[in-house]
């Protein structure tokens, strides 16, 4: 028995040094790739003119900055074929313009020029229906019971089939929370959206945003959802698995991630009592 006890216990102290040790492990690296963040915002009652494209490469797994992406041509041009050109700020990746003009059912196309390769996208300019004025809060909330939640609607435009992106920002959390709905069991109907959080406390502002996306769109954010674990924020992890709207017009093989989309945005503030 004597034995077995000091057998134990050194075996215990080598199994706990052994634990200090960094463990590194080596995943595999596939070649860099163009992400095209192209994601084009009208938010309610502003003009809508100034957007902003993002540029980037892929990356390792344990890198928390892309790559930013200089030097290429980007524009957005509409079905009557005015061009709208994004200049990018020098040195940041982020392209630029100040005259866009988003219109409701419009078609867009988007052409970035890099490398010598050119890359397309053709989306439509999506409606969005306001955030309704009325917000309610439960302080035991959540699937335990101990969570504020708040739930806020909107009313679904029964004339259509819509889908929506949900958008919920908190102070505690470097990025808002994600979710994709459609209205196949709310269609025309008041429909509630549940937000709750283990951290909230009174005085927080949640930031929520409702965005009108294509179907196209929708099915390509629960993939990319389902690809980062479904945690809410599909930005955690590069999306190596999922592929947008944006076609490599010169070389098929050399593709870019990221997705086109052109949407009417609703917002609303809602300060926890």
């Amino acid at each position: 028995m004597n034995f077995f006890k000091k057998y134990f216990i050194i075996a215990l102290g080598l199994l706990l040094i052994s634990c200090e040790d960094v463990i590194d492990v080596d995943l595999d690296t596939a070649e860099p790739r163009l992400v095209i963040d192209a994601s084009i915002d009208w938010q309610k009652n502003t003009t809508g003119n100034e957007q902003k494209i993002k540029l980037s490469m892929t990356t390792a797994y344990y890198n928390e900055e892309f790559p930013i992406v200089s030097g290429a041509t980007v524009t957005v041009s509409n079905s009557s074929n005015t061009v709208f050109n994004f200049v990018e700020n020098t040195g940041t990746g982020e392209y630029v313009c100040n005259n866009f003009q988003p219109v409701i059912g419009e078609t867009y196309t988007l052409k970035v020029i890099l490398n010598g390769e050119t890359y397309t996208a053709t989306e439509k300019m999506m409606s969005v229906v306001k955030i309704e004025d009325n917000i309610d809060q439960n302080n035991e909330g959540g699937i335990a019971g101990d969570e504020i939640e708040i739930t806020y609607y909107y009313q679904d435009d029964g004339s259509q089939l819509n889908y929506y992106l949900y958008s919920n920002k908190i102070p505690q959390v470097a990025f808002p929370q994600y979710e994709v709905e459609d209205d196949d069991d709310t269609q025309g109907g008041l429909t509630p959206v549940y937000f709750s959080h283990e951290d909230l406390k009174p005085g927080d502002i949640v930031n929520i945003k409702l965005y009108g996306i294509s179907k196209r769109y929708y099915e390509y954010f629960r993939k990319l959802l389902n690809a980062s674990g479904n945690d809410g924020n599909p930005f955690s992890t590069t999306p190596t698995d999922v592929r947008g709207n944006i076609i490599n017009q010169t070389n098929s093989d050399n593709f870019a991630y990221g997705y086109f989309r052109l949407s009417e945005v609703a917002l609303k503030d809602y300060t926890i009592q």
